[in-house]
């Protein structure tokens, strides 16, 4: 499935432009070697372009190479030069050293690139003869590597000499360059065909993609741009092991695809993974996504919807987005005029999701999901409404997600690959989210401390957990006084106590219950509350008479629904119900109090007020009503 709908792909990308012709590679050029009609060199110009970037909380800019296609280069290993070369060592023949350029090596690899390259190029232009293609024979016969070792314009580029591509123009016509030449172009294409018909007439057979009688493709293009692949790039299929052979095949004329399928399938999946617009990262694997249409507002909705990457731009106007989704979500269903309101996105189109990650020289695929967008639409956007935990909405991204279940002060620690994985599956899918999130998040707010322990996104997760297992809202989106669960009536009784003891210390305490007694009290409440519940007694002795009043009565309407006992034990999810009662409980007490003291300031202004009023006219306060 995944092959044959990249070349689906590859043929929507084709018709649209957006993918090299057959026979063709992008290189990537950071100069351009100014030739004079003789073929001696004329300058060496920069063609990089300037960009900008962020780096950090500033921006800087930054020059980046342009890419230009040319004749396809070869892949095999070792000296082999390519029509048109790029790489500085085959076309100059010369080593950066320390002391300057040297032709001499210990391997003599700069005389033997450099010999192949002349070779090769000057038998590929024979009788060709436009102006360009002349002084370039001019070069290739002239230049002499011992005699260039103090050339001006390769000494002025200093460092960048070794890791730089170079194209070659015409002096004074930078715009007539040797790949874009019509005879060079014309002579590589015919020479093209003749090499690949030489080639596919090794095997033919069945193609397993398209079903036709082709030639089979004996080995598979390299795919780039996969994170922690080799600079060269990985192969997607192979087969080394002679174990892996069966009826006598070698190599990859075991998987029976044909060329013309492998050239559509590699080349798609480089241009997806060259576009930042269509990969992102989850912890250490490659997510590649595409939708099957030619439209890029598949792909730019899709990652703000997810909030995949870490700084992602117009963050409010995409929650705004997921508001006008929710009504649809909660239905299961994204109508067609909502998406119509969307940039016109059709919401039948099939959408792909890729996981990849390098193993060795190949490619490992971990996860590979195929949907309608608008389902993937109205699962994210139901997944961002199971994990609020207030009123107020906020999208919550992958990678706070993944920060979240790491210790604060960790450097060493990762989050499971396989766990992020199925995570991601469970949203795209709609499926219950894997038991080991619930169990990492929850031991997570066991084990840290401070304001991290239980905020927001964990008890948002720990709240979608819940609820998608039960298949009903058991945990609502703010505090519920009506919630039945003993667990959850313990939770928002230890937020009670532990507030409590904060304002008998008038909040000068630097370790509270919370940080003594949460653990215990999540996992085995029978043994820790009557001891707390104790303590809470020398704390009422501490606050006011209406404090008193005040925590009596909701310690007691708590306590009312707990059938006259705690809790032995709680499981892993009443664990996690606990965890959303006691964060839930203790926002509503902030709340309240941020209330009053605003309430108290403002009650203090006003008499305040009253008694500059009274001094300026010589009145006396006797605490008694006045008549008006």
């Amino acid at each position: 499935m995944l092959i044959k709908a990249l070349c689906d792909y590859y043929d929507i990308l084709s018709k649209s432009g957006k993918v090299l012709p057959e026979g063709y590679s992008k290189v990537r050029i950071h100069y351009l070697i100014s030739l004079r009609e003789d073929g001696t060199m004329d300058e060496i110009i920069d063609c990089q372009m300037t960009e900008t970037v962020l780096s950090g909380k500033k921006t800087k800019e930054k020059k980046v190479p342009v890419e230009m296609q040319m004749p396809l280069r070869t892949e095999k290993p070792g000296i082999d030069a390519n029509i048109a070369e790029h790489r500085p060592l085959y076309i100059f023949g010369l080593n950066l050293e320390k002391d300057g350029l040297t032709p001499n090596d210990r391997t003599d690899k700069a005389k033997k690139s450099h010999k192949a390259f002349v070779e090769a190029n000057l038998k590929f232009i024979e009788n060709l003869h436009s102006p360009i293609v002349t002084a370039y024979r001019h070069f290739l016969e002239s230049w002499n590597p011992e005699a260039e070792t103090k050339n001006p314009h390769l000494l002025g580029l200093g460092k960048d000499y070794s890791k730089s591509g170079f194209a070659f123009c015409l002096s004074g016509s930078p715009d007539k360059r040797l790949h874009d030449d019509p005879e060079l172009k014309e002579r590589w294409e015919t020479e093209y065909a003749k090499r690949t018909a030489d080639t596919e007439n090794i095997r033919t057979g069945q193609c397993a993609v398209t079903g036709n009688t082709e030639p089979i493709a004996r080995i598979h293009s390299k795919i780039k741009g996969v994170y922690g692949g080799l600079a060269t790039g990985n192969v997607l299929i192979s087969f080394k092991n002679d174990s892996e052979n069966s009826y006598g095949n070698e190599q990859s004329y075991n998987s029976n695809i044909s060329q013309q399928a492998m050239k559509k399938y590699t080349e798609a999946l480089n241009y997806l993974l060259g576009s930042s617009n269509h990969k992102t990262m989850l912890d250490e694997m490659t997510i590649v996504f595409w939708a099957m249409s030619s439209k890029d507002a598949y792909e730019a909705l899709f990652s703000k919807l997810l909030l995949i990457q870490q700084d992602q731009m117009g963050e409010k106007q995409t929650e705004k987005m997921i508001r006008s989704l929710l009504e649809d979500a909660g239905n299961a269903f994204v109508s067609e005029k909502r998406l119509d309101s969307l940039d016109k996105i059709d919401p039948n189109v099939d959408f792909y999701m890729l996981g990849l990650k390098p193993n060795s020289s190949r490619l490992s695929v971990k996860f590979m999901i195929r949907r309608k967008y608008a389902d993937v639409l109205c699962n994210i956007a139901r997944f961002q409404q199971e994990i609020q935990v207030s009123d107020k909405f906020h999208m919550v991204a992958l990678w706070q997600i993944k920060q979240e279940m790491l210790p604060l002060k960790s450097t060493n620690e990762k989050v499971d690959p396989a766990l992020m994985a199925r995570l991601f599956e469970s949203i795209i899918y709609g499926r219950k989210y894997p038991d080991f999130l619930l169990q990492t998040i929850v031991r997570r707010v066991r084990l840290d401390s401070g304001t991290r322990k239980i905020n927001a996104i964990r008890a948002g997760l720990i709240r979608a957990c819940i609820n998608r297992k039960a298949s009903k809202e058991e945990i609502k989106v703010s505090l519920d006084k009506t919630n039945p669960s003993l667990a959850y009536r313990c939770g928002r009784l230890f937020a009670v106590l532990e507030k409590l003891q904060q304002d008998a210390s008038k909040n000068t305490l630097n370790r509270t219950i919370k940080d003594a007694y949460f653990a215990s009290a999540s996992t085995r409440p029978a043994l820790v509350f009557p001891k707390l519940i104790r303590l809470a007694q020398n704390h009422l002795n501490k606050v006011s008479y209406g404090a008193v009043v005040n925590y009596n009565r909701l310690i007691g309407e708590i306590v009312s629904g707990l059938n006259g006992a705690f809790p032995e034990s709680l499981s892993l999810i009443d664990q996690g119900k606990f965890d959303i009662g006691y964060y839930e409980q203790n926002m509503e007490l902030w709340k309240k109090s941020e209330k009053s003291e605003k309430s108290e300031k403002s009650d203090e202004s006003e008499k305040s007020q009253e008694s500059d009023q009274m001094k300026e006219t010589g009145e006396k306060d006797d605490g008694t009503f006045k008549q008006i």
